[in-house]
């Protein structure tokens, strides 16, 4: 998967599990917001494998 696959799809999982988040609030259903906070971390951890990959494609580059 490419770097920009992975931010991309890593942005998309962060917004989905803050909706979660703060559907499960509203209703007070603390699994769906639990889920959202799972959701979210794993976009984050995604972006950042996205940067990280950018970082070394320019390391490489610049060798």
């Amino acid at each position: 998967m490419g770097s920009t696959s992975d931010k991309i799809k890593g942005v998309a999982n962060e917004a989905a599990g803050n909706i979660k988040q703060g559907v499960g609030k509203v209703t007070g259903n603390d699994r769906m917001r639990a889920e959202g906070v799972m959701q979210e971390k794993k976009g984050e951890a995604q972006q950042a494998v996205g940067k990280a990959k950018d970082a070394l494609k320019k390391g490489i580059d610049k060798a």
